[in-house]
This record gives structure tokens, sequence and C-alpha cells, in this order.
């Protein structure tokens, strides 16, 4: 991670936000997206809170993992916390979950190796995915208590599979969904930025 250029003011709180189309905001603009809202609402307890979109469309855990150590590389400086956020395209995909849980669990590995914390978002499968789901929804819960990590659902419960909230395609979430799902992780992250 680069040092910070002489006079530059830190953005304090620093967070680094890995994940699929659902943080990297598909098919919305920039603005709408979850890491520009979720930066939107933090500074308004931190004024030079600063969230860094690691986000790739399409991404399994397994991609992601990939690019971490780049993505690491790339920051300015160590992050206050990492909302990882990946999954929904290995159940999409067919990626069996034993694969999910490993790389799942390599990534919070890896943040824990770089004195990263990490706040582990989960998702809950759509009900029509179900039977590959239920071998699915344990690994969150899983993995968070291997690693003691704290865990919390990307969206509330009022937001998945409901057409006000979606873009055409069905399945990704639009501005108001995204915005929703920002307010519902902001405690969480509070909570984990408590020492600020």
């Amino acid at each position: 991670m680069k040092a910070l250029s002489a006079g530059a003011p830190a953005p304090r709180p620093f967070i680094l936000a890995l994940g699929d189309s659902l943080t990297a905001g598909h098919g919305l603009p920039r603005n709408t997206a979850f890491v520009a809202r979720l930066e939107q609402l933090l500074r308004e307890h931190f004024p030079l809170a600063s969230v860094h979109d690691a986000s790739v469309s399409g991404d399994t855990a397994g991609d992601a993992l990939c690019r971490l150590p780049s993505v690491l590389r790339s920051l300015s400086h160590r992050p206050d916390l990492a909302i990882v956020e990946v999954g929904a395209n290995d159940l999409l995909q067919g990626v069996p979950p034993a694969r999910t849980r490993s790389d799942l669990a390599m990534i919070l590995e890896e943040l824990e190796r770089c004195c990263i914390p990490v706040l582990l978002a989960t998702l809950a499968p759509p009900p029509l995915l179900a039977s590959f789901g239920q071998a699915y929804s344990t690994i969150y819960r899983d993995v968070a208590e291997k690693y003691r990590v704290p865990s919390h659902p990307f969206f509330p419960t009022e937001v998945l599979g409901q057409p006000q909230y979606s873009l055409a395609d069905k399945v990704h979430p639009n501005a108001a969904g995204i915005d929703l799902a920002a307010r519902n992780m902001l405690p969480a992250v509070l909570r984990e930025l408590s020492s600020f």
C-alpha cells in the first residue's frame, strides 16, 4: 500500500468495498451505486469518510480472491474496514458451495494477514434457487464464526424480489433498492468504526 502524499488529508475512515455487481452498482449512475451512497451516509457522521470501490460485476468469490492482492497493492493506505460482499454469482453460476466457502475463507485470511478488519455482507438465496441455496445458506455464518468477523445482511428483507426495488432485469437493485441496502448496512458499519 502506498503512502499518502505530503500534506494530503487522510480520508478517515477509509473503507474498502470488495464485491460484485451489487456493490459495483450494475446499471446505475455512479452516484447512486452502493459505494457512493454508503459514503454519502457515512459523511453525515465522518466528514472525511471515503469508500473505495473494488467491486467487479460478475465476480465470484474466487474472482475476488484472485484480484485481492492487486487491489490491496493499489490502495493509498490500509483500510480501516473492508466490506466483503461476494457469493451471489457463485450461487447463480452453480459454483459448488465448498469452493465458495474456501474462496471466502481465503479472502478473510488475507485481509486478516494485512490487519484489515472485515464486515461480511451476507445474502439470502432467492426462493427459486432454494435447493442450491440450502447447502449454500450456512457458508456466511460458518466462515464468520471461524474467523470471528461480524456479518450483516446486505439487503433488508423488503428489497429482495420486489419489483419496485429492481431494475428491468429483475435481478439487480435499482437506486431505491441500493439506498435501502446502504441504509441497512450503515449501523453495522458504524459499529465497526466505533473507535473513530
